[in-house]
């Protein structure tokens, strides 16, 4: 390889990787799950080096970039998997009914860390959008809508392209971009298509830091008194690989005493995922000595108080994707 090569081949993977970020935010939107939207990203990686010489530059390297992505996950798509939560499945189940049954990994909607997906921008407001539309529940939403619906909405809604830049991407009409756009409004049942606002400030404003550090005492103390009066009567607690889930504050502490009994004494460790407060939970191991990584926890909250308790149980899977150790001996640094 001589050093002209060279120099263009490390050229070209300085401009492919500043797009990493907000391409694999792009195909988890798409495809529910934090380990496809890296696979799909590094094959759009892969097919943009292959196909290079190719490229014209009648358009943008990141529009280019998009089609290729797109088409990754359309493919993907094609086996017509649709992940969701466990709400999405199966009717909530009462205390006295719960049973911890597993469904395949390939069911669920899946975690996120936000560094993965949500590149820094100076825009307030375009952040806000950016974490308001990698939150758990809506992407849930998009799952329900076919693939270039889905398409379509995150492109016009999310990532603010004009119609004409997503027909060229599609190799489609304006008018079919703005039949799916439609389409797909009207199947998530919001007026406008808009990312709603959620009730999560971005910084956190200092009423919610309140709220994060009282359910962190709550939790650890595992003070269920304490931990009711953070949570909305109806709020919902889920814990997948299992399709149990649970709503309301008597039903959700009942089971943390009962079936979940094993994790009090837990420690909880911040994290940034789905553009919401998250905690990595550590229980005491009885084997080992120290704790040992249990669940990563995502919160929803509103109107002060949290209103959705996500536990994704698979560690050997989750922490590494948040860069966390799977067993620690002591207490974790709690400093963000």
């Amino acid at each position: 390889m001589s050093d002209g090569t060279a120099t263009v081949t490390a050229d070209l993977d300085v401009r492919l990787e500043k797009h990493r970020v907000e391409l694999t935010g792009y195909c988890y939107r798409m495809l529910g799950s934090s380990f496809e939207a890296e696979d799909a990203v590094q094959d759009t990686m892969i097919r943009a080096w292959r196909s290079y010489e190719k490229f014209e530059g009648r358009s943008s390297l990141r529009s280019w970039l998009y089609r290729i992505a797109t088409n990754v996950c359309l493919d993907m798509l094609t086996a017509g998997n649709k992940r969701a939560r466990p709400m999405d499945l199966t009717e909530s189940t009462p205390l006295a009914q719960a049973a911890l049954a597993p469904r395949p990994d390939n069911t669920w909607l899946e975690p996120v860390p936000d560094a993965r997906v949500l590149p820094s921008t100076a825009d307030p407001a375009e952040a806000a959008v950016a974490k308001e539309s990698v939150r758990l529940a809506f992407v849930a939403a998009l799952q329900k809508l076919p693939a270039k619906q889905r398409a379509v909405l995150i492109l016009r809604e999310v990532l603010a392209w004009k119609a004409s830049e997503v027909a060229e991407l599609l190799d489609t009409s304006v008018a079919s971009v703005n039949s799916a756009l439609q389409r797909a409004r009207a199947t998530l049942g919001d007026g406008d298509g808009r990312v709603a606002e959620g009730d999560v400030s971005d910084p956190l404003d200092e009423e919610q830091q309140k709220l994060l550090e009282r359910y962190v005492a709550a939790f650890e103390g595992y003070d269920m008194t304490a931990l009711t009066a953070l949570l909305h009567e109806d709020a919902v607690m889920t814990m997948p690989p299992f399709d149990l889930w649970l709503t309301g504050t008597g039903d959700i502490t009942g089971f943390m005493t009962t079936l979940g009994a094993a994790c009090a004494g837990s420690h909880l460790v911040p994290v940034a995922v789905n553009g919401l407060p998250g905690f990595a939970q550590y229980k005491p191991d009885e084997e080992k000595g120290g704790f040992t990584a249990w669940a990563v926890q995502v919160l929803e909250i509103s109107e002060g108080r949290i209103a959705g308790f996500h536990c994704f149980l698979d560690t050997a899977r989750w922490f590494p994707l948040f860069d966390l150790p799977l067993h620690i001996e002591g207490k974790p640094d709690q400093a963000q």
